[in-house]
């Protein structure tokens, strides 16, 4: 829950107020909770959440959204000390008006009829972009040949260039994961790793040159990493549909090019599969955050094509999000799913992991994993661990992250006693 604080200073304050002597006139009633809050001297702050954003609502002057009074209610009702009862005036009124505005727009995005796209402006884009790859296949043969001695102390404008010239040529996927070669740390084995990205590149190249003999998920998946987007309307008339209760495991924001990116992991409780679902914001502006991490909804999932389908779109929920601890395996079970999803797309560059009752441990040069009860380790990114070990305590944790080629991001752990906390 805290993970929807604005900053450090706001989820601390809000655990300040998450108590229940501060609170009066508490309820929720499955779409919504909601209270009144003690302030300072005779102020008392009405707080509503929406559970279905989830949405805040506060009667206190803080600048800041969502305020502590928000954050701490939401906190209240996750703990399970917030019980039921029928809608305050104020609140339902509030409450009302949301959902009529969400028909209205619904209503709007029904009327809205669908751009049909020009054939002449996609042949154009299609040539552009044959000419494109044709450059970079070019390219990389070229860095094969010349060595990778030169590379190492190369400047960025070296993989840039070829960068801006993919942009050009509307192939703004592929585009930057050549940007993100300068990227790859200068440590030792370096070269041998340089190596490998250049090869899934030029597997990427040889597969779009061949599209029209792959299977037809594999040439979805091409084409996306190509930079062939579908729109949400697309997706949501093609995409496979899954209903399931989904936990969402875990979220991390990360910029790039005065963009702002939120990637949302969750697991389907009965089918055990992983869903990605991503927002992008501008600087300054608001993600979404109607997906909080140890929650689980009751919703049907709208897979994007592809040979391995992860990244979806929310379809129709049949609930509001409820307080859940996700289920986890083993490091073994974890990498076997992992290497399945490879063979269906080599190119995958993350993927989720939810981890049951691993403990934290050190290898001998002093490098942080997480352990489970068979002694099978995966080693943990370079990051802050004491959050981490302060929820486990040495004891076995249930654990969610996001596994790279440059080791295991932790994004959220749970604890029987302790409860969850975001890393």
């Amino acid at each position: 829950m805290l993970g929807l604080a604005p900053d450090a200073a706001s989820a601390k304050a809000a655990a300040g107020v998450a108590r229940p002597s501060k609170w009066s006139g508490t309820g929720a009633d499955g779409e919504a909770v909601w209270g009144e809050c003690k302030g300072s001297g005779k102020s008392v702050y009405r707080a509503c959440v929406d559970l279905t954003e989830p949405a805040f609502r506060c009667t206190c002057p803080s600048r800041k959204f969502p305020c502590k009074h928000g954050l701490g209610l939401l906190l209240l009702w996750s703990d399970g000390t917030v019980g039921g009862g029928a809608r305050p005036e104020w609140a339902a009124e509030w409450v009302g008006r949301r959902r009529a505005q969400a028909e209205k727009a619904r209503e709007r995005k029904a009327a809205a009829a669908p751009k049909a796209r020009d054939p002449k402006t996609a042949e154009r884009r299609r040539r552009r972009v044959d000419e494109g790859i044709a450059e970079l296949d070019q390219w990389l043969c070229d860095q094969v040949a010349q060595g990778l001695a030169q590379a190492e102390h190369a400047p960025y404008r070296v993989w840039d260039d070829v960068a801006r010239r993919l942009v050009d040529a509307q192939a703004g996927a592929l585009a930057g994961q050549v940007k993100g070669l300068a990227g790859i740390p200068r440590r030792p084995g370096w070269p041998d790793r340089l190596l490998e990205e250049y090869a899934l590149l030029r597997l990427l190249v040889r597969a779009y040159q061949r599209g029209e003999e792959l299977p037809e998920g594999l040439r979805e998946t091409v084409r996306a990493r190509v930079g062939f987007t579908l729109s949400q309307d697309e997706v949501t008339e093609r995409g496979e549909r899954v209903r399931d209760r989904w936990c969402v495991t875990g979220a991390h924001d990360s910029e790039q090019e005065r963009l702002t990116t939120r990637r949302v992991w969750l697991r389907g409780r009965r089918t055990g599969r992983p869903a990605l679902v991503l927002s992008f914001a501008a600087p300054g502006r608001p993600l979404d955050a109607s997906l909080m991490v140890g929650t689980e909804i009751d919703a049907e999932m709208v897979f994007y094509p592809g040979a391995q389908p992860l990244r979806a779109l929310v379809g129709e929920r049949h609930g509001p999000a409820e307080p859940a601890v996700p289920d986890g395996t083993t490091v073994r079970g974890f990498l076997d799913e992992h290497a399945a999803a490879l063979a269906r797309d080599p190119w995958l560059d993350r993927w989720p992991v939810t981890l049951a009752a691993v403990r934290l441990a050190r290898s001998e040069d002093g490098a942080l994993h997480v352990m489970d009860e068979a002694g099978d380790a995966l080693a943990l990114r370079p990051t802050d661990p004491w959050r981490l070990l302060a929820v486990s305590g040495g004891h076995p944790v249930t654990f969610a992250g996001e596994w790279t080629p440059r080791g295991l991001r932790p994004l959220a752990a749970w604890h029987e006693d302790e409860g969850m906390v975001v890393l």
